[in-house]
């Protein structure tokens, strides 16, 4: 039962790879000693997986399982998701600046470049009254 979920798993996240353009052979994989509690299993085993994905430049360190094969399986999920989160927010960045451009071609209403010199004025008046006093003509007590 449980190999069978682990290979629907690991079937699961293959399919995710695929899908976001991650090759099997652009992922470099390193086991190393654990860290932690784990006792005499973290101490002689090297169950702790270190995967690179060149192109991208990713690296994740990943060891919550007592198993090597299952520590691989989630450092592959969390790739996946890392991926998944850097091409949303990709596509978000895109589609902020192409909405950035479509607002700066935009011609104003009239009515909007009148409330703009408007405010401008009344900002300029507020200005003036702060001005310093010139002493000419002005009498000190």
């Amino acid at each position: 039962m449980a190999n069978s979920l682990h290979s629907k798993r690991a079937a699961d996240i293959g399919q995710r790879m695929e899908n976001v353009g991650i090759r099997e052979k652009d992922i470099q994989e390193k086991f190393i000693l654990s860290s932690g509690p784990g006792g005499q299993n973290v101490n002689k085993v090297a169950t702790c997986v270190v995967l690179l994905h060149g192109p991208s430049g990713i690296r994740v360190k990943e060891s919550s399982y007592r198993t090597q094969a299952a520590n691989r399986v989630r450092a592959r999920e969390v790739l996946v998701e890392k991926m998944e989160s850097k091409a949303a927010a990709q596509k978000r960045s895109f589609a902020t600046a192409r909405f950035k451009e479509q607002a700066r071609q935009r011609r104003r209403s009239k009515k909007m470049k009148e409330r703009m010199l408007e405010n401008k004025r009344f900002r300029s008046e507020r200005k003036q009254t702060r001005k310093r006093i010139s002493g000419a003509g002005v009498d000190f007590f």
